[in-house]
């Protein structure tokens, strides 16, 4: 596993901040429909970035950035990421995680050090066809674990689902929707399919944009807010 990845600046989520992200390899999931399909696939074939690289790229930046996002793959997985979480706030820059919550005990352990300050987490389908998404058994006590300590985390988080054709239908919003009851924020996003992990994915048609607005309207009966992205105004 290890850094596999720093890429320059992007929006961080607070309005006009700026971010650098950094790419974990490895994942718990095989989800077909992976965006970072060399990530979670063949993490060993990728070149570590030095942590002490990163660190000093990252004091260069301070200047112009305002957070650091930390993605994957699945970053909690990786023993280096509290250490480098613990470097990136002496540097005063705010820290946004990406995970998908199957290691609440690693989130918990950020949380209590004070270590995030926006926690977006990814809710793949209805947990109860988690097992669709990899090839050994996946605990869905923990992601029933991850989204509880979000919604008491008294942090900045959201919940945030791509809505891929068969693995994101009404009745999965419905089985999603109980699980966050009551959360601050869903953010549902539209399907990419040109670099899915499953290349019999990379054909498949987006929702159309109507039924991804009344995919919206349901999940919005089930949180404060709820917002869509990847769609053209």
């Amino acid at each position: 596993m290890g850094v596999k990845g720093f890429q320059g600046t992007s929006l961080l989520d607070y309005p006009g901040k700026i971010a650098s992200l950094v790419f974990f390899g490895g994942c718990n999931l095989t989800c077909p429909f992976c965006h970072n399909p060399s990530l979670v696939l063949a993490p060993g074939e990728l070149p570590d970035y030095p942590l002490t690289a990163l660190l000093e790229d990252l004091r260069e930046r301070r200047r112009f950035i305002d957070g650091v996002v930390v993605t994957g793959g699945e970053p909690t997985l990786d023993p280096d990421l509290l250490p480098l979480l613990r470097e990136i706030r002496k540097l005063d820059l705010r820290i946004k995680i990406d995970t998908n919550g199957l290691a609440p005990q690693v989130l918990r352990r950020a949380l209590a050090e004070g270590l995030v300050d926006y926690l977006a987490m990814d809710l793949k389908t209805s947990p109860g066809r988690y097992g669709e998404l990899h090839r050994a058994p996946v605990a869905v006590a923990d992601l029933q674990a991850s989204a509880a300590i979000l919604r008491e985390s008294g942090i900045q988080y959201e919940f945030r689902t791509t809505c891929v054709p068969g693995y994101v239908e009404a009745e999965d919003i419905q089985a999603m929707g109980a699980l966050i009851q009551g959360a601050e924020l869903w953010v549902l996003q539209q399907f990419e399919q040109a670099h899915s992990l499953d290349e019999g994915l990379r054909g498949v048609e987006q929702h159309p944009v109507a039924k991804l607005g009344a995919l919206a309207e349901l999940a919005g009966s089930y949180v404060r807010s709820l917002k869509v992205r990847g769609i053209e105004p």
